[in-house]
């Protein structure tokens, strides 16, 4: 099946790591970008940035079942892997690691990483499995790479800051790259989950970024925080099936910022639902 793909791809961790030292046999740099595959224009802008200070770039693509509970669309999630090659290569992309389950998660595992700190909190309080299986997919995915540098998107802004925790913690020697979100014409930010919304839920979901422009706005502004951030929520509940959180945090914890106004960089959070489908985004404040 890989062979059919309009990208080197490889499926084992054994073919992967021959690749990556034969590149760096060569006195390659090599940048990695993690994904679940479903690509969109998102997804490779995060390529385009590992190239800039990369000579080989590997991204994969894996839908891991250790960050989905009970009841989350696992199953359901997009798989796209021949249109996901072929956009990996048009972006510039030099290889495809393409795990299986089994691949990665081998029959007797069991090992995972805990992850503290900025995972406290947010996602966590509706997905309190999450980051637990985002840190160990991630440490595995790192090890089996070994890149110089790796790549994430801001759009999960708090999976940002946990891994670049983890990998200061575990003496990761990778530089985790943040890459800016990728938005659409009406400013909502790209998801692969973005493909379950019905036109009249997609018209909705553009409403998310601009409540969160306008908290940023008034937080900026110096007006207080805790009745910018009830109205924000307010506006978010009139909008959308259910709201998660809408919150201000410190830009670099994420800590709970407990002075009445924001004066150090912030970062404004949120999660919703439309219909079926959890929208999150964030920007800086």
């Amino acid at each position: 099946m890989l062979e059919s793909l309009p990208i080197d791809a490889v499926d084992t961790v054994a073919a992967l790591r021959r690749q990556v030292q034969s590149w760096r046999k060569d006195g390659h740099r090599i940048g990695f970008v993690p994904t679940m595959g479903a690509l969109h224009e998102g997804h490779l802008s995060l390529v385009t940035r590992a190239l800039e200070d990369a000579d080989r770039v590997v991204a994969s693509i894996f839908v891991n079942p250790a960050q989905f509970a009970q009841g989350e669309d696992f199953e359901t999630y997009p798989r796209t892997l021949q249109a996901d090659a072929a956009k990996l290569a048009g972006a510039g992309c030099h290889l495809l690691f393409a795990p299986t389950v089994l691949e990665m998660y081998p029959n007797g595992f069991a090992s995972s990483v805990h992850v503290e700190g900025p995972a406290f909190g947010l996602e966590s309080q509706s997905r309190p499995h999450f980051f637990g299986g985002v840190a160990t997919v991630v440490t595995k995915l790192l090890n089996q790479v070994q890149p110089d540098l790796a790549v994430f998107g801001e759009k999960d802004y708090q999976q940002l800051l946990v891994i670049r925790r983890l990998a200061r913690d575990l003496d990761l020697p990778v530089d985790i790259v943040g890459a800016e979100t990728s938005r659409d014409g009406d400013g909502l930010a790209l998801s692969s989950r973005n493909a379950y919304l019905s036109p009249a839920e997609r018209e909705r979901a553009g409403r998310l970024n601009v409540i969160l422009a306008e908290l940023a706005r008034e937080i900026r502004s110096g007006q207080p925080l805790e009745p910018a951030q009830m109205a924000a929520r307010e506006r978010a509940e009139a909008v959308f099936d259910s709201v998660d959180y809408v919150e201000v945090r410190d830009a670099d914890t994420l800590e709970p910022i407990v002075a009445e106004r924001v004066s150090g960089p912030a970062r404004v959070l949120a999660a919703v639902r439309v219909g079926k489908t959890r929208l999150i985004d964030n920007m800086a404040v």
